[in-house]
């Protein structure tokens, strides 16, 4: 299935990583900080933050993840819509949203940064195991359905986000699976129906 506009996200996103890597006045510039926003109106932080990332490893887990199931999103709201443009707005709204509420905690904090596609990427993936939740997928090269995945992750996603400590934006990643999901509702109600019936019939 082609996917222009998910290689074009992974395109853009990997070149401006990498010279943030190596620039700061860049990355100082498009990184999540409250204090930018709160008092100097630069929303498009709200959706920058999300082509930086902290390092290859960062970049190459979020990308990998991006390119095997973005094509297949992409192409099944090309297909509900009709446009491509969708997609760009889920992906964008996802940037957004998954990270909201960590920005209004942290509003009026100038310690706090935030960078990574991660909100946007656990959007993508949990309306992917919304359609497919009995999909074999590998994490950490290990196969098990995409629905005991989603199960695993989002009870290790608020266990470490009560816990803390790990520099890790957890809650982006719990609002960003929930926005993934309620999105692809939104955008064509009978999935629902649709999930219900596939996951009655576990295909593994």
């Amino acid at each position: 299935m082609q996917a222009p506009i998910t290689l074009l996200l992974i395109a853009i996103t990997c070149v401006v990583s990498l010279i943030a890597f190596k620039n700061a006045a860049l990355a100082g510039r498009l990184i999540l900080w409250p204090p930018a926003i709160d008092r100097h109106k630069q929303y498009d932080r709200l959706v920058t933050y999300g082509f930086l990332h902290a390092d290859f490893f960062h970049l190459l887990f979020n990308m990998v993840t991006l390119f095997f199931f973005g094509g297949f999103i992409e192409g099944q709201m090309t297909a509900i819509t009709g446009s491509r443009f969708t997609y760009v707005a889920f992906y964008l709204a996802a940037l957004v949203v998954s990270v909201l509420p960590t920005y209004l905690k942290h509003q009026k904090d100038p310690n706090y940064s935030c960078l990574g596609a991660s909100g946007a990427v656990s959007a993508v993936l949990f309306a992917f195991i919304l359609i497919n939740p009995w999909a074999r997928i590998l994490v950490f090269v290990i196969p098990m359905p995409a629905i005991v995945f989603a199960v695993l992750y989002i009870g290790y996603s608020i266990w470490m986000d009560r816990r803390g400590g790990d520099n890790v934006n957890h809650g982006a990643h719990l609002a960003g699976a929930a926005f993934g999901i309620l999105f692809m509702v939104a955008m064509e109600p009978r999935v629902i129906g649709h999930f219900l019936q596939q996951l009655s019939r576990p295909g593994f």
